[in-house]
Parts: structure tokens; C-alpha cells; sequence
């Protein structure tokens, strides 16, 4: 077990602690919503897929990417990675406003993808209750750097701490608009198209889901969207009781859903590679206790180091 392949992130790592939590689910529709408010990212969108048709299939190769790059193979990740960018090598979108064509994989659309991705899944497990340090959350957006290589940034590029996540959101704030594009997006999640036999599942499951995604976004995007939503204090309420119900749910029961990627990741590594809370709870402790110091300038010096770029 000793030898095997830990994958880009290893159990040591934030991100593997972190995408082990059920508010993920929640996370990653509350990133959609976001993402929907850059004008040329939800065309590139709409011009390259029916979303209404395919917006489950979309949602679900998100996660199995997630799943594939955190608790894969390095060379599963490079080859899922690789796979990515072939994709959105051959795509284009077009600025009506414009008429200008642009690649999909342009810096400034993978960009504000992975970082609108990278900020929902933490903003929503800390205010759900995960517990992390500001240490560790600035850890888990540099480790976030690997996954923007996979997909063809420049991790240089990429924010590597909260501070500076923060400080790309302010840049990108005028940029965003609530568009008939982003409109339809949110109509979607809300009442998403199912059979007759489902609706009242909707009802009750998935309403809740998009409406707490939703009002978990800041600020700035409910304007956008015209919504209204209840007050930080009481979406942080919402966010935990659901964190709660969800972690209740047994981890193992859980994570047999397929692909499966939890379990196999454990089975390749050993039980001690198990994605829990308290793993994070100890680093912390330890790092918080002597020689903190030395370790953090040792991180300093290894952040810079160069990357290597995707082939």
C-alpha cells in the first residue's frame, strides 16, 4: 500500500479531505449559478450544448472530473485533463454584441470557470460547518492550482490564496451581468425538467438544493439575478442544519454510489486514506505547535517552484 500512486493530491492534502463531504453537491450547483453570470461563459455554453437537455450530464461529468483529478491516479488525472482541453480545443463562441468568435479555452473563460468552481466549493462546506482554518483554506485554493493546470491555465496565473480569490472577483465584478442566458440557467435549476413520476421528489429534494446553492452566492450575483435571499447569519443557519442531516447519512453508504471514486481511492491506498474532518482537525493542531515557523517558510520556498505544463 505503501508505494501506491496517490494521485495529484494525496490524503494529506485539503482537497482530498474536503471533496469527501456531501455539501459538495450543494457547492457545485451554487458554482453553475455563478458561472452562468459571465456573458461570453454562458454563451460558450449555450452555443456548444442544449443545456436544457443536458444540464444532468453536464452537472454529473463535473463531478466524476472532480472525483477523477482528487481521488484518481496521477496518470488518470493528466489523461482526464488531457481529455478537457482536446475537447475545448475544437470549441468556439460568439459575442453577439460583437460578433466576435472566441475559443473556449481562452485564459480569461478557463479562468473565471475554475475560480468560480474552486470559491463554491469552499464558501459553501465552510459555512455548512466543515471545519477549516484560514491556513487550510488558503491551502485548499493553491492546491487548486493542479486542476487549473489539468484544464490549460497557467497555475502562475491562478489565485493561490483566499486574499487574492477575493481580489479576482472584485476585478472581474463589472465584467458579470445577469443575461437572458444567465436568466434561463437560473429558471433551470429551479424547475428543472423531469418525468411525471419525479416531480414530487423535485418538490421536495431539489428545490431545496438550488434554493440553498442559490442563496449561498454573495451578494452580487443575487442583484444580478434580481432575487432576493435571507441574510448571511440566516443562510449560514440553513447551510449547517443541511450539512448535519447530510452527514448523517453513513460515509460509506455514500460514497458506493457510483463512480465510486472514495472507495477505490481507499482500496488502493488503505483505510488510513479515508477522507474525514478530523484529519484536517489534527494537521492543524500539529502545525499550530512548535516549529510553525520554519514549516511555513519551507511551504513558501515550495510554492515557488515552477510547474509543470500540460502536454
Amino acid at each position: 500500500m505503501t508505494d501506491a500512486d496517490p494521485g495529484l493530491f494525496g490524503p494529506s492534502s485539503v482537497t482530498w479531505q474536503l471533496h469527501g463531504d456531501p455539501m459538495m453537491w450543494v457547492a457545485g450547483v451554487r458554482a453553475l449559478y455563478l458561472q452562468a453570470l459571465h456573458p461570453l461563459a454562458v454563451l460558450g455554453v449555450m452555443q456548444n450544448s442544449d443545456f436544457r437537455e443536458d444540464a444532468w450530464g453536464r452537472l454529473m461529468r463535473t463531478a466524476g472530473f472532480v472525483g477523477t483529478i482528487t481521488y484518481g491516479t496521477t496518470e488518470a488525472a493528466e489523461k482526464a485533463g488531457a481529455r478537457v482541453r482536446k475537447i475545448h480545443r475544437h470549441l468556439k463562441v460568439t459575442d453577439p454584441a460583437t460578433g466576435r468568435t472566441h475559443g473556449v479555452d481562452e485564459p480569461e473563460l478557463l479562468l473565471w470557470v475554475h475560480c468560480a468552481e474552486a470559491d463554491s466549493y469552499l464558501q459553501v462546506l465552510r459555512r455548512s460547518g466543515y471545519p477549516l482554518t484560514a491556513r487550510q483554506a488558503d491551502q485548499y485554493i493553491g492546491e487548486h492550482r493542479h486542476s487549473a493546470r489539468l484544464v490549460g491555465l497557467d497555475p502562475d496565473d491562478v489565485p493561490a490564496t483566499t486574499a487574492e480569490m477575493d481580489g479576482y472577483f472584485a476585478r472581474v465584478r463589472p465584467q458579470l451581468a445577469g443575461t437572458p442566458e444567465a436568466r434561463d440557467v437560473d429558471d433551470f435549476l429551479r424547475r428543472p425538467p423531469v418525468p411525471p413520476l419525479l416531480v414530487p421528489a423535485r418538490a421536495l429534494l431539489w428545490r431545496h438544493v438550488a434554493a440553498l446553492a442559490y442563496q449561498s452566492l454573495p451578494p452580487f450575483a443575487h442583484e444580478l439575478y434580481g432575487r432576493t435571499a435571507p441574510s448571511p447569519a440566516a443562510v449560514d443557519r440553513r447551510l449547517r442544519t443541511t450539512g448535519a442531516l447530510l452527514r448523517a447519512v453513513p460515509a460509506r453508504l455514500r460514497w458506493r454510489l457510483p463512480p465510486g471514486h472514495i472507495m477505490n481511492a481507499m482500496a488502493r491506498l488503505g483505510p488510513g486514506s479515508r477522507p474525514t474532518p478530523y484529519t484536517l482537525k489534527r494537521q492543524a493542531a500539529i502545525l499550530d505547535g512548535p516549529g510553525r515557523a520554519r514549516r511555513q517558510q519551507a511551504e513558501r520556498r515550495g510554492r515557488q517552484q515552477g510547474w509543470r505544463k500540460p502536454g
